[in-house]
């Protein structure tokens, strides 16, 4: 692990802390005083429940937020599985400790990185060496919390300074956090009435398209089977024709000689089969009423109906 770097733990089932090695015990500690402060008011911090819906982000470890980072930013910050939250009342609310990092002006010198602040130049030999600019743990804290519920939006954090510790503002920080749920549940109720409306619109939107859907297909239905009804008239009108025409050639054959009437009867009974059948039922079974072709879900209302 390089020196200064976070940690990045294998198990993520822990604690919502962020750190380096070097402020480990720190950020622990504090947030041991912070945890223990809502629990002597009647307050639980747990881990949150697997069975409930409470969302996690990656906090912002930067000191100075100067500017929105890329929308495609990927942290490497270890994150849990799980937040920390505390109850207040039936409301949870996340919280999230981190070491916070800033930009340093680092020198590479005989094969390390050092702080350029640290970096003293030999008297007499000469190093080679060149400076980049590094992110890295600063030691100071910054507590981060905010509404877990997606359909909420609410946060507020506090940092230290070097002159500054968290670990006094602790009790304002409970108290703060106390006030800050009690809005969040007008809020969070606020957010499920309309979710609420919204369902019931998706729902009755869903159904309008459910009936338009119906009614197309109904109406399709019903020109499809007209249309093939109207196909049946020709073929059996064609097929009636065929059979005058063939029925005509057996009459007009038997009256030929012995010897010219049967060969006109083979080729006759040759067209017969290469025709196939020729029964006009046939056509009429294979035609299908619009009930055959789709059934309504819904009430079919004729126009009278539809304009009361």
């Amino acid at each position: 692990m390089d020196e200064g770097a976070y940690l990045r733990p294998f198990k993520k089932l822990l604690v919502d802390v962020t750190a380096s090695k070097a402020c480990l015990d720190k950020v622990l500690d504090f947030a041991n005083d912070l945890f223990n402060a809502f629990e002597s008011v009647g307050h639980r911090v747990v881990i949150a429940p697997p069975d409930e819906p409470l969302r996690g982000a990656t906090p912002d470890e930067r000191e100075v937020r100067s500017k929105e980072r890329n929308p495609y930013y990927h942290s490497r910050l270890w994150s849990p599985n799980r937040p920390t939250v505390v109850y207040i009342g039936s409301v949870a609310i996340r919280l999230s400790v981190v070491e916070m990092s800033e930009d340093v002006l680092m020198r590479y010198v005989n094969g390390r990185y050092i702080r350029d602040t640290d970096y003293v130049p030999p008297v007499r030999a000469r190093d080679y060496t060149w400076t980049t600019t590094r992110t890295l743990p600063t030691g100071r804290l910054r507590l981060i919390a905010y509404s877990p519920y997606w359909r909420v939006t609410w946060s507020a954090d506090w940092q230290e300074t070097r002159q500054t510790s968290l670990r006094s503002s602790v009790k304002s920080i409970v108290q703060l956090v106390e006030g800050a749920a009690v809005d969040l549940v007008g809020k969070l109720e606020e957010a499920d009435r309309q979710a609420e409306i919204e369902r019931i619109e998706r729902e009755a939107a869903e159904e309008r398209r459910r009936r338009e859907e119906d009614r197309r297909r109904v109406e399709q239905s019903i020109q499809d089977s007209k249309d093939h009804l109207g196909k049946v008239i020709q073929q059996w009108s064609h097929v009636m024709s065929i059979e005058r025409f063939l029925a005509g050639v057996e009459h007009r054959a038997h009256e030929l000689p012995a010897g010219d009437s049967g060969a006109v009867l083979e080729r006759l009974r040759l067209a017969r089969d290469f025709l196939g059948t020729q029964d006009p039922l046939d056509f009429f079974r294979s035609w299908k009423t619009p009930e055959e072709r789709y059934r309504p879900k819904y009430p079919v209302l004729d126009s009278d109906e539809v304009k009361r």
